[in-house]
């Protein structure tokens, strides 16, 4: 007789489509990745232990080390250019120094009519030197009309004026021109003598700050010393205030 195939239970069929699951033994002990992979993965990696590390001090530099100096302080350098001439002779150190009864910086520049005036021009006599921002502005016209105002005043005690700014000659003249302007008048465009006598420095006008000429006014004596200096001028009676010292030196 031949064997009859078993029928499957219909209870086991039933639990086994209700489960979804085979009747496979689970294992309770992790995964582990197979050896290519790991290796694979382990290629992808960066190799941390050969990377540089991160430091928050920089080294000094080479010339430094090589040197044996110390890093300079911070702002040093700048400082270091009051040491450069101004290229006329006059230390720019020389602002520092421009106090009364120092010796008054030499200067040789182009003048309104044509030629260069010089200090050694007034050698024996006095000179006023008053320092403008800008020809043909308020406050510089005011300052130059009342120079021209009190000049026969000044030439009576043996001294003379010069006003001093950066604009070119042209601007100088045209100024001269149309204010009927007495005084000589001296164009100094690369600033250098104007950083000599400590008349071209940081301003600020409406919250911002420029380089700029600082309205300043220096009497200086017969035998070039520095007899007074005006700094930060207000134009209101301020010739009045240089012919008085003036007269008094």
């Amino acid at each position: 007789m031949s064997k009859k195939r078993r029928k499957k239970s219909p209870v086991r069929a039933t639990l086994r489509t209700a489960s979804g699951t085979s009747a496979k033994k689970t294992s309770s002990k992790p995964r582990t990745p197979s050896a290519s992979k790991s290796s694979k993965n382990m290629k992808n990696r960066p190799d941390r232990s050969s990377a540089p590390k991160a430091s928050s001090h920089k080294p000094p530099s080479k010339a430094l080390k090589s040197a044996g100096a110390k890093r300079p302080v911070r702002g040093t350098a700048k400082a270091g250019l009051s040491d450069l001439s101004t290229g006329n002779g006059t230390p720019r150190a020389a602002r520092a120094a421009l106090v009364e009864g120092a010796k008054a910086p030499a200067f040789s520049l182009s003048r309104d009519g044509g030629g260069t005036v010089s200090l050694s021009d007034y050698a024996g006599k006095k000179l006023v030197l008053f320092f403008y921002p800008r020809a043909d502005t308020p406050g510089c016209t005011r300052e130059a009309i009342d120079f021209t105002r009190l000049a026969s005043a000044f030439a009576e005690n043996h001294t003379a004026i010069l006003g001093v700014s950066a604009d070119p000659l042209k601007a100088q003249e045209a100024f001269r021109d149309k204010h009927e302007l007495s005084v000589a008048l001296a164009s100094d465009e690369n600033h250098r003598m104007l950083e000599a006598y400590g008349a071209w420095g940081e301003k600020s006008m409406y919250g911002r700050t420029f380089q700029g000429i600082i309205r300043t006014t220096v009497l200086i004596g017969a035998k070039g010393q520095i007899l007074k200096v005006w700094r930060h001028v207000k134009v209101d009676g301020h010739a009045e205030q240089v012919l008085a010292a003036a007269r008094a030196a």
